[in-house]
C-alpha cells in the first residue's frame, strides 16, 4: 500500500470517529436536558392533574361545559382492591407487567415501527408503570424527549415502588372518566358502590375504560363499543386464567346496569358531547384531561334555548296526539356552514321510554342518543329537491309536463297497476293524498310533494346522477346505487339529520356547499391557536338550478294544495321561507326542513325504535309545528333577505314548456324520443289507462297542435371527455384545460366553471365531436381547485364534467 493511500484511508477514519464521537455528545447532551428537571417518584401522592378543557359559545362567555373539570379522586388502600381488579387491569392494559422491567421492549419495538411508518409519534407501547409515570408526571406531547422522560421515571418507579405498589398506585391514580381519578371513585359513580363490591362483571366494565374514557363512556354514544371491549377483557382474563369458563359465559352474557348520570353544569349537552368526541379524536384521550384547551364553538346560546324549548313542547304534543316520544333539530348558517343550534334528543338526562325498554333495543325514547348526528332515518320526501335538481342540471323546466297516474315502475311486472299485487317485483307508489292529479308541472309536483311524478323524476335525471348530486352536498350515506333504486326519491336509504339540514343549507347559499362545523377556535394553555375556522365553501352545484328549487319551495302558493289548513305554519311574516317535508312508510319518521338564505333547520320527529306515529302523524301534523315554534323565534327581529330570482328557461319543447299536444296526450318519454325506452310501456299505459276515465284541465294546461312538434325530438346524448390536466394531478404555470364533447344533437352552448366561477363560454361549435379548451391564469388557483365544464345541445339537454386539481 503506498502512502498516499494509506494517509488518505486514515484521514476518512478520523473523521468518521470524530462524527462519531460528537453524535455520542449530542445524544448525552439531549438525553441529559431531557431527564434532568426530572421529579423524584417518591413525590408521586402529590401530584395533581394539570388543566380541564371549557368549553364555550361562539361568543367566548358562556361556559357550557368544563372536561375533568372537578376531579373525584378517593385513595384506598391495597386490602380494598380486589384482585379480580387487579388482573382485569393486567389482562386489558400490560399482560406482562409481571415479567418485564419498567417497559416492554416488544411493545417499544412495535411503536417505533408504527412511528416510523407514520412519519411521527402516534403510538407509545407504554407499560402500567409507564402510563403511571405519563399520567402522574408528564404532559400529553408527542415527543421524543418527552418518551424519553417516561421511560426513565418509569425506571425510577420499579427502583422506589414493588410491582404491586406501582398497580396498587396505578389504579388510585388512573383516570375513569368523568373526573372519576382511581378504581374507587369509578366504582362509586359509575355503580354507586365501593370497589371492595364490585362483580366481575362490573369490573371488565371498569378496566374497559382507561384506554378511552370519554369515548367508552358509559353515558356516552358509544356504549355498544364499550360491551364489545368489556367482553374482550372478559376473554383476555380467561385466556391468561383468571377467571373459568362459566364465570366467563355468564359475565358475557350481559351488560351491568350503570347508574343515571348526574345532572351537571352542562348546557348543550349533546352539542357538547359532539364537541368532545371531535376534540379526543383529533387531539387525543389526555389532551382533554391535562392540556388547558380552551374551545370556542359555533353554538349561539339564545338559539339553542329556543332550540331544547320547541323540540320539548313539540315532543310532549306529539307524543300525546301521535306517540312520538322523541325530536331532534338542527340549525345552520348557510353563509358560514356553522351549527348554530344542535338538540339530540327532547332530554339528554331523561330515563329511557317505556319504562324497562332496552336502550339500543326497543326503547321509543333515548336521552343521550344524538339523533342529529348519530340517527340513521329514511328522509322520505325530504330527498325530492335535490332529484329534482338534478333534472334541473339535465335540461327539464320547472314546467315540464309530467303524468302523475297510477304507474308500474318495474319492467317485470307490465300492465295497468293493480294496488292489492303485493308482488314484491313489482313497484307502484302510492300518493299521500292516495289520489291522482293526471298532468302537473314539475314545480307543481315537488311543491305538493306528489310520489308519481318524482319517481318519474328520477328516472329522468338519473339515479347515478342524483346520488352525484346529494354526494356534492355532503351526504355520506347514501352511495349505493344498487341498494337505493328508483324508491331513493321516497325515501329509499338514510341518511343524518346533519347532513341533510348541510345540504338545504347549500341549497341557501346559491349552491355552495360548506360542511357543517362546530369549532371555531381552540386554544392550549398557553394560548397558542391550535386551530381556527376557516371558511371553505365551495360551488357544488350550479346557482342557476338552486335558484330554481328555491323558487319552487319559497312559493306559499305552489304548496299551499298540500298544506292546507296548516299552511301559516310554514310561514314567518316578514321572511322569505324555502319549505320542504318527509314522511316515511307507515310514518315512522317525520321531518321539515326550512330555509332562509341566513338560516337553515331542520327537525326530525319520531321514535328511536322506529315504531309507527299513530293516527297518521304526518312530518305536516308533527315535524312542521316544531320547526316553525323555532324558526319563528329564532328570525324574529332578523332584516329580511330574499333568495336570488331564476333566469325563466324556454325550451323548443313545448312540452318542457308547460304545453300539451291536442289530440297527442303521451308520456313525457314520447315526447324526447324514447319510445323504445324500457319504461315507456308502463308509463304510457298509465297515462292512456287515466284519459279513459279522466280527461284534461283545459284552464291549466295550453294544448297546442302536433304540427308544432311533427318530428318528436330524437333522444339526445352529450359525452364529454377530459383530455388535460389529469384529475387528481397537480399544476403550475397556467392550466390548458381541454375536453373531448361529442353530441348527438347540435350544441347551443358550452360553460367552464373554476371552483364556481366561469372562465370560459362559447356558442360557436363547429361539429358535434371536437375538442374545446380554455386557459385558466395560474393566478386564479387556490390549493385545491374545481374545473367543471358543462355543454348544452339544441333541445336544452346538458351533460357535465368535472375534475379536481391541485396547485
Amino acid at each position: 500500500m503506498n502512502m498516499r493511500k494509506w494517509l488518505s484511508q486514515k484521514r476518512v477514519w478520523a473523521q468518521l470517529l470524530i462524527a462519531a464521537g460528537g453524535l455520542f455528545v449530542a445524544t448525552l447532551v439531549f438525553f441529559f436536558n431531557a431527564v434532568r428537571s426530572l421529579p423524584d417518584p417518591g413525590e408521586i401522592a402529590d401530584i395533581q392533574v394539570s388543566q380541564s378543557t371549557k368549553i364555550y359559545d361562539r361568543e367566548g362567555e358562556a361556559l357550557l361545559y368544563e372536561i375533568y373539570a372537578e376531579e373525584k379522586r378517593t385513595i384506598i388502600s391495597s386490602d380494598d382492591i380486589p384482585d379480580l381488579v387487579r388482573e382485569a387491569t393486567i389482562s386489558i392494559e400490560d399482560d406482562s407487567f409481571y415479567e418485564h422491567p419498567a417497559f416492554d421492549w416488544r411493545g417499544v419495538a412495535r411503536a417505533v415501527v408504527v412511528n416510523l411508518i407514520r412519519g411521527r409519534v402516534v403510538q407509545g407501547g407504554s407499560t402500567i408503570t409507564q402510563q403511571l409515570a405519563k399520567n402522574t408526571f408528564l404532559t400529553n406531547e408527542r415527543t421524543i424527549s418527552r418518551k424519553i422522560k417516561e421511560l426513565v421515571l418509569a425506571v425510577r418507579l420499579e427502583k422506589e415502588y414493588t410491582k404491586d405498589e406501582i398497580l396498587d398506585l396505578y389504579l388510585n391514580q388512573v383516570p375513569y372518566g368523568h373526573n372519576a381519578y382511581g378504581i374507587e371513585a369509578a366504582s362509586r359513580i359509575f355503580f354507586e358502590k365501593s370497589a371492595k363490591d364490585l362483580t366481575l362483571n362490573e369490573i371488565a366494565v371498569l378496566a374497559a375504560l382507561p384506554q378511552s374514557p370519554s369515548y367508552y363512556s358509559p353515558w356516552g354514544s358509544h356504549v355498544d363499543e364499550l360491551e364489545k371491549r368489556k367482553n374482550l377483557v372478559l376473554r383476555r382474563m380467561r385466556e391468561l386464567d383468571y377467571i373459568d369458563d362459566v364465570e366467563l359465559e355468564s359475565a358475557l352474557e350481559v351488560m351491568p346496569e350503570i347508574a343515571d348520570q348526574p345532572e351537571t353544569g352542562i348546557s348543550a349537552p349533546h352539542f357538547v358531547i359532539h364537541i368532545q368526541d371531535y376534540l379526543r379524536d383529533k387531539y387525543g384521550e389526555d389532551a382533554l384531561r391535562i392540556d388547558g384547551l380552551k374551545v370556542i364553538t359555533t353554538l349561539d346560546r339564545e338559539l339553542q334555548e329556543i332550540a331544547e324549548d320547541a323540540v320539548l313542547t313539540n315532543v310532549e304534543r306529539n307524543s300525546e296526539l301521535y306517540g312520538g316520544e322523541n325530536g331532534a333539530l338542527v340549525a345552520i348558517d348557510p353563509q358560514t356552514g356553522q351549527i348554530l343550534a344542535m338538540v339530540g334528543s327532547k332530554d339528554y338526562f331523561g330515563d329511557p321510554v317505556p319504562e324497562g325498554c332496552t336502550p339500543g333495543t326497543n326503547c321509543r325514547f333515548e336521552g343521550n342518543f344524538n339523533v342529529a348526528t348519530q340517527g340513521l332515518r329514511q328522509p322520505g320526501s325530504a330527498i325530492k329537491p335535490f332529484v329534482y335538481l338534478t333534472a334541473m342540471q339535465q335540461g327539464f323546466t320547472p314546467d315540464t309536463v309530467i303524468w302523475d297516474v297510477p304507474t308500474e315502475f318495474s319492467v317485470s311486472c307490465p300492465g295497468i297497476v293493480n294496488f292489492s299485487n303485493r308482488n314484491p317485483a313489482c313497484y307502484h307508489p302510492q300518493n299521500y293524498s292516495q289520489t291522482f292529479s293526471g298532468p302537473v308541472v314539475m314545480k307543481e309536483a315537488l311543491a305538493r310533494s306528489i310520489n308519481v311524478p318524482a319517481v318519474q323524476t328520477l328516472y329522468l335525471a338519473g339515479l347515478n346522477n342524483t346520488i352525484e348530486t346529494v354526494s356534492k352536498l355532503g351526504i355520506t350515506t347514501l352511495n349505493d346505487p344498487s341498494r337505493l333504486g328508483l324508491s331513493l326519491v321516497l325515501g329509499g336509504g338514510e341518511v343524518r339529520l346533519v347532513e341533510l339540514t348541510g345540504a338545504y343549507a347549500a341549497l341557501a347559499a346559491d349552491g355552495v356547499y360548506r360542511k357543517p362545523v362546530s369549532v371555531l377556535r381552540v386554544e392550549n394553555a398557553a394560548g397558542e391557536v391550535l386551530e381556527e375556522y376557516k371558511d371553505d365553501g365551495v360551488q357544488a352545484v350550479d346557482p342557476r338550478e338552486v335558484r330554481i328549487i328555491n323558487d319552487i319551495l319559497s312559493s306559499v302558493e305552489l304548496r299551499s294544495g298540500l298544506f292546507s289548513a296548516s299552511l301559516p305554519l310554514t310561514q314567518v311574516p316578514g321572511h322569505q321561507v324555502a319549505l320542504k317535508t318527509g314522511t316515511t312508510n307507515d310514518y315512522v319518521d317525520a321531518w321539515a326542513f326550512g330555509y332562509t338564505p341566513n338560516l337553515a333547520v331542520g327537525v326530525w320527529a319520531g321514535n328511536n325504535n322506529r315504531d309507527s306515529l299513530t293516527s297518521r302523524g304526518s312530518s305536516i301534523l308533527a315535524a312542521v309545528p316544531m320547526w316553525h315554534s323555532f324558526a319563528s323565534k329564532a328570525l324574529a327581529g332578523k332584516p329580511l333577505s330574499t333568495f336570488e330570482r331564476p333566469v325563466p328557461i324556454v325550451s323548443s319543447n313545448p312540452v318542457l314548456n308547460g304545453k300539451l299536444i291536442e289530440g297527442s296526450l303521451h308520456t313525457i318519454l314520447y315526447y324526447l324520443g324514447r319510445r323504445d325506452d324500457p319504461q315507456f310501456p308502463n308509463w304510457e299505459t298509465g297515462v292512456q289507462s287515466w284519459l279513459q276515465t279522466n280527461s284534461v284541465d283545459r284552464r291549466k294546461f295550453e294544448l297546442v297542435d302536433e304540427s308544432s312538434i311533427e318530428n318528436p325530438p330524437a333522444e339526445g346524448k352529450i359525452e364529454i371527455e377530459p383530455i388535460s390536466p389529469e384529475n387528481g394531478s397537480f399544476v403550475s404555470g397556467p392550466v390548458d384545460a381541454r375536453f373531448r364533447i361529442i353530441s348527438e344533437k347540435d350544441i347551443s352552448s358550452i360553460e367552464v366553471y373554476l371552483n364556481g366561477e366561469l372562465v370560459g363560454q362559447t356558442s360557436d361549435v363547429p361539429h358535434r365531436d371536437f375538442t374545446y379548451g380554455v386557459e385558466i391564469d395560474q393566478g386564479l388557483l387556490v390549493l385545491q381547485n374545481s374545473i367543471v365544464v358543462r355543454v348544452t345541445d339544441e333541445d336544452g339537454l346538458r351533460g357535465e364534467e368535472s375534475i379536481i386539481v391541485f396547485k
